[in-house]
């Protein structure tokens, strides 16, 4: 099959013909349909997140399951599935109290390049290719361990539900589920890109009255305002936490959302937030970044501080509910694929999302 293969980090990917062996136990094969181009294949391509190389990114994405291996229950061939980075054993301590998302199996999978359990199935001339955080959907194939294959109904676009992989889950689980955002509440979201625009609609879902979109360019201010937010602050303008004190007649925000993993946004976002306020970190930082607070006021502020992985989700049960909520017409999917690509032009996507043009770049193989 072919597929986008990344040898060296800052050089651009290589579309190459690979081989991928057949589905092993507990696991299956998808026909990729889609693939959203994230922030995180981008990291990997700039040394941001380390990954083994070669390997084939792409972890957002859906597709048909043409085959399953043994032991798998559930899945069947000509099933539709949305692909999830967050495969999960099932039986640790995390997955068995109600947080599959950091499952203890999932560091393994993530260093070394491999399925759960150490496999790699993806190979050129007989030397290995890695996966990319147990997905690796930028190719016509994709072996998955079954846990990451998440089935939607057969009517489901799959180009549409694609996103639901990483950027929706990502956001709107962070303000429903890892914030709890209350109703009536203020939110400010700082970064706007695939994975704020859903940070924003996760507060309007969970009915914020307030919700400050904060950014440094007004065209990406614009989506947000169109995604739900009620306010805007362009950051390259004037201080962001004064201007959402200003916006709250000096109080702060309730919740704050850092969506971009940087050191200055983090404390321009704390700064924002007022007395018995949650801040919560959803940009992935680089290895070993380090945040500082001031801690008088977080003490004597009583404000909280929460990270934020994978929107706190259990994709088996996250994924199809955001897509009866795109169905119903409370959440909005397809305003978010702003650009599409074929695979020969992977390397072009990379760069509309770098260059902040794309919300989500989209690699079609339907």
């Amino acid at each position: 099959m072919r597929a986008a293969v990344l040898y060296e980090q800052n050089r651009p990917m290589v579309i190459e013909t690979v081989e991928l062996a057949a589905p092993g136990p507990g696991e299956v094969s998808v026909r990729i349909a889609a693939a959203g181009v994230c922030h995180s294949d981008l990291h990997a391509i700039t040394g941001d997140l380390t990954a083994q190389l070669p390997a084939v990114l792409g972890h957002e994405g859906a597709g048909t399951v043409t085959a399953v291996g043994s032991g798998v229950q559930g899945l069947a061939p000509g099933d539709k599935v949305v692909l999830s980075w967050t495969p999960n054993c099932g039986h640790c301590y995390y997955c068995e109290h109600g947080h599959p998302n950091l499952c203890d199996g999932l560091a393994a999978v993530y260093a070394n390049g491999t399925l759960p359990g150490g496999a790699v199935r993806l190979s050129r001339h007989g030397e290995p290719v890695h996966h990319y955080l147990g997905v690796s959907c930028f190719a016509e194939q994709a072996v998955v361990p079954a846990s990451g294959a998440i089935r939607v109904p057969p009517e489901t676009d799959l180009q549409t539900a694609a996103v639901l992989g990483c950027a929706v889950t990502t956001g709107v689980g962070a303000a429903i589920r890892t914030a709890r955002v209350e109703p009536g509440s203020t939110c400010a979201v700082f970064g706007t890109g695939g994975v704020g625009l859903n940070v924003i609609q996760g507060c309007k879902l969970a009915g914020a009255g307030r919700i400050i979109a904060v950014d440094l360019l007004d065209s990406k201010l614009e989506r947000a305002m169109a995604f739900g937010a009620t306010h805007a602050v362009n950051a390259s303008r004037e201080p962001a936490h004064k201007a959402i004190r200003a916006l709250t007649g000096g109080r702060g925000a309730d919740y704050a959302f850092e969506v971009v993993g940087n050191p200055q946004v983090v404390q321009s976002a704390f700064n924002s937030t007022a007395k018995a306020s949650t801040l919560v970190c959803v940009g992935m930082a680089p290895i070993k970044t380090q945040y500082s607070f001031d801690a008088y006021f977080l003490v004597a502020g009583e404000k909280r501080i929460l990270g934020s992985f994978y929107g706190s989700s259990d994709p088996k049960l996250a994924i199809p509910q955001l897509l009866e909520l795109q169905q119903l017409g409370r959440l909005e999917l397809g305003a978010l694929i702003t650009h599409r690509f074929g695979l020969d032009e992977i390397n072009a996507a990379v760069r509309a999302l770098q260059g902040g043009e794309a919300i989500r770049p989209l690699v079609l193989f339907d």
